[in-house]
């Protein structure tokens, strides 16, 4: 029976310490890369159907509430909760054939982990999308 000398065996060691020490980062990158992904994608389409449903509505009051609702079901689509602040229409022609509509959804994706490192400091990338909706040419003129 001969017994293990000098670095034998070392080999698998090491590969574990630098597997894990290698995979990790990437791991965190990984999630990282695919929340921020999954808040374009949601931001984006939020921003198209806000101002499809504002430019399609037949007062502006119905618009902002309707851009509103269409916002929070395309943010909650890729399990995003719209904050206060996520949705910012403007209409600076108001529902007028011809006139546009600018919808820019924003939302803050916090850093998964890293928020309990930096204590009440939560580190966050903003994602944002703008969509510019142009008002059908021939609708009838909005009464209000």
């Amino acid at each position: 029976m001969r017994w293990p000398s000098g670095d034998d065996g070392n080999a698998v060691v090491e590969f574990v310490y630098l597997s894990v020490l290698l995979m990790v980062p990437l791991l965190y990158v990984l999630v990282t890369v695919f929340q921020v992904q999954s808040a374009a994608f949601g931001v984006t389409e939020a921003a198209r159907q806000a101002g499809r449903a504002f430019a399609t509505a037949e007062t502006t009051a119905q618009g902002a509430a309707r851009a509103a609702a269409a916002t929070e079901l395309a943010l909650g689509d890729q399990g995003l909760s719209p904050g206060e602040r996520a949705l910012t229409l403007s209409a600076p022609q108001g529902l007028q054939p011809g006139g546009t509509v600018t919808a820019v959804v924003r939302h803050d994706v916090t850093l998964p982990v890293l928020g309990g490192l930096f204590g009440r400091v939560e580190p966050t990338i903003p994602v944002r999308a703008t969509h510019v909706e142009v008002v059908d040419l021939f609708r009838e003129t909005p009464a209000g």
